[in-house]
């Protein structure tokens, strides 16, 4: 029992409902053809039948003729026996009459259930097609809702990659952020020597604001006097410095 479950839940996953329609379809249309195909035999054998009874039917007359010549000529003899054999295929042509009806009917009744299958083949051809359009279309429907909703197995599997992408990246950046903390930290030494420490990284900020305000002083002397203003307030204190250091460094004699 447990077999025949699981059996018949795989043939039902496997099935495909258009297929099997038109598999239905394709019986029924041998049916068809076989019925059509007796109403054809039926048919030949009612010739036939035709054919032989225009025969004994052309012996007869030709009997009865043979007899009249017989009897005129006054051979009674002649025209009992043509006349005997007469009577023998009118027997056959009655036989062959009521065989001939008997196929006459039975290829009617052949003809009439050809037509009323080529009926419903037609009318199952057409519901057939509707069904198969109807099932494609809620089948494209199903698709791109799974799609939409990303519960389909192709939606799930790109929806996986993306995810582990996405891990993988913050993991990244994640290390990559670490690495920075740790070499700014000093707790890893960077061997190509470019990484700076602490002391120099805020020396060289130092020294980058002295030079911002040398640049900063220059453009205000250009703003308000002209490039003597300019060189001496870059220049600064040192200017004013010279002549005092002048002054004392000169030796002074008394006048007697």
């Amino acid at each position: 029992m447990i077999f025949r479950a699981k059996a018949n839940k795989a043939l039902d996953r496997a099935e495909d409902p258009r297929e099997t329609l038109d598999y239905s379809y394709q019986k029924q249309l041998e049916l068809l053809q076989k019925v059509r195909r007796g109403v054809a035999d039926v048919a030949t054998s009612r010739k036939r039948l035709e054919l032989q009874l225009n025969q004994l039917q052309q012996q007869s007359t030709k009997l009865e003729d043979q007899g009249r010549k017989a009897l005129a000529l006054g051979r009674e003899d002649l025209a009992r026996e043509a006349l005997s054999r007469k009577s023998a295929l009118q027997q056959q042509v009655t036989d062959l009459e009521t065989q001939h009806a008997t196929l006459q009917g039975e290829e009617e009744k052949l003809t009439l259930a050809a037509q009323r299958l080529q009926a419903k083949v037609d009318a199952f051809r057409t519901r057939k097609e509707t069904i198969k359009a109807t099932y494609t279309a809620a089948q494209a429907q199903t698709r791109i809702g799974e799609a939409f909703t990303g519960i389909s197995e192709e939606m799930g599997d790109v929806g996986l990659a993306i995810q582990r992408a996405e891990d993988k990246t913050a993991q990244l950046q994640a290390r990559a952020g670490a690495i920075d903390e740790l070499l700014a930290s000093g707790a890893l030494d960077d061997p190509s020597g470019t990484r700076k420490d602490d002391i120099q990284a805020e020396l060289d900020q130092l020294s980058g604001g002295t030079d911002v305000e040398l640049e900063l002083q220059r453009m205000k002397a250009e703003l308000a006097g002209g490039p003597s203003a300019d060189r001496q307030a870059i220049e600064g204190g040192t200017g004013e410095q010279q002549p005092q250091q002048q002054t004392q460094d000169t030796p002074r004699f008394d006048k007697q």
